[in-house]
């Protein structure tokens, strides 16, 4: 029954949105009440539940969107996104910007939380973009595929770091083992992939256009670079320091201040305010103006994710990710094919990855003990399953979707399609590293 409720939530939500123009915000509200009710949440816990799954989502992605786009627009508006956009067609040509786009993405998406590193780039997807006439999709799909492996397959984020943990797996085993698997699953997901993505028409949000500028009028590459990618290097920093110095109690609580997202952008947009405001000749007023109207611009955006959240916490509440796990623990299939099933389909359900692999995790620590599965692979394999099929209840989805631009259906035949493709490609590789450590 309590599958039959979820897959009638879903397709309920699908409908709203896609044939009665039901605005997605209002669409997720009513959704999730309806859910909640029917899977036994108390009609005096179901506001509570819904405005919790509201504010966590929020709370964690309303700073750092907002100022991400005030960041977007300044580079836009400066014309820093033309003068990026300009030296990587120089360096790289126009053949190779793809693979260029993959790899900073790759090495960004390392130390980086998924959404920082997509509000972070996607001003440098749209810069290329616009400055040379490619279509979005095509060239925005495979950098952001390599944000998807990072963030499901390699420590230190947060699910790959507590599955390690949590199996008393290798740290650095996991995520040699998470290198070798990235490659094939970004290059097929990535770059092969998007090549039947082409024809998709997408026409990003007018806020990270940037204005035509003559050469004489933009800012010094120097500038334009590290005003744009300043929160990348910032945290980078922040990540690295550790490693190379003993900061000792003193230092530890101020790096890990300095390396919180909302701060690292706070920063960078004063720094960028200067830099591609003040330096530029604005006037203060101006660039204010300029943040004003890249927050209205993503208003509507942070909503939906929001919502999205809703559902999330209502189907987590309802105790769904247990239940779901609980019926598939006696499969007899092989663990490791069993695990990532098991992250899979809560992820289909709830559209948390982080949520689906930690559930999974809790379900399928016992098996490793009695199968003498490797712990690495099974972490691998929990990370790989809980990217499977992100669809209307992932906040992923609806970045992608309302960034890009895209209908319900293009969204799912490109960015549904790319996260599966990842997933099944990390499964594979899983089994072939079985066969060999």
């Amino acid at each position: 029954m309590t599958f039959l409720i979820i897959f009638l939530s879903i397709v309920c939500l699908v409908l709203l949105i896609s044939w009665v123009k039901l605005d997605p915000f209002l669409s997720f509200l009513a959704v999730s009440i309806i859910a909640g009710l029917m899977l036994g949440i108390p009609f005096d816990k179901i506001t509570a539940s819904v405005q919790k799954g509201l504010g966590d989502t929020l709370g964690s992605l309303a700073i750092i969107i907002s100022l991400g786009a005030m960041l977007g627009k300044l580079v836009a508006e400066s014309g820093a996104a033309q003068k990026i956009a300009s030296v990587m067609m120089k360096s790289f040509g126009e053949k190779y910007i793809q693979w260029a786009l993959v790899v900073t993405g790759f090495i960004i998406g390392i130390p980086l939380f998924y959404g920082v590193g997509f509000v972070l780039l996607v001003p440098l997807i749209f810069s290329v973009v616009y400055q040379y006439k490619l279509p979005a999709v095509y060239i925005g799909l495979p950098m952001l595929a390599s944000l998807s492996v990072t963030f499901g397959f390699l420590p230190p984020h947060p699910a790959p770091t507590a599955l390690v943990v949590q199996f008393h797996a290798n740290l650095g085993l996991t995520l040699i083992y998470g290198l070798i698997l990235a490659i094939p699953a970004i290059v097929i997901a990535g770059p092969l992939f998007a090549k039947t993505l082409k024809n998709i028409h997408s026409v990003p949000l007018q806020t990270f256009q940037p204005p035509t500028l003559t050469p004489d009028q933009l800012p010094a590459t120097a500038t334009s670079f590290i005003s744009a990618l300043l929160p990348v290097i910032l945290l980078i920093a922040a990540t690295a320091i550790p490693y190379f110095i003993q900061s000792g109690p003193i230092l530890n609580p101020i790096i890990s201040f300095f390396a919180e997202p909302a701060i690292v952008m706070l920063l960078s947009l004063g720094v960028a305010t200067f830099t591609l405001g003040i330096n530029q000749g604005k006037k203060m007023k101006a660039v204010m103006s300029i943040y004003a109207d890249a927050v209205k611009d993503i208003a509507m955006i942070l909503l939906i994710i929001g919502s999205a959240g809703t559902l999330k916490q209502v189907l987590s509440d309802s105790g769904v990710s247990d239940q779901i796990a609980a019926q598939l623990n006696n499969i007899n299939i092989h663990p490791l094919v069993l695990a990532w099933l098991m992250a899979a389909i809560i992820r289909i359900c709830v559209g948390s990855a982080t949520i689906a692999g930690l559930t999974t995790a809790g379900i399928i620590a016992p098996i490793i003990s009695k199968t003498g599965v490797d712990p690495n692979l099974m972490v691998l394999s929990i990370g790989a399953g809980s990217l499977f099929c992100s669809h209307v209840n992932d906040s992923g989805f609806w970045l992608f979707k309302e960034y890009f631009n895209l209908s319900i259906k293009d969204t799912v035949r490109s960015w549904t399609a790319m996260e599966s493709i990842i997933s099944i490609v990390g499964l594979g590789g899983v089994l072939l590293l079985n066969l060999i450590v």
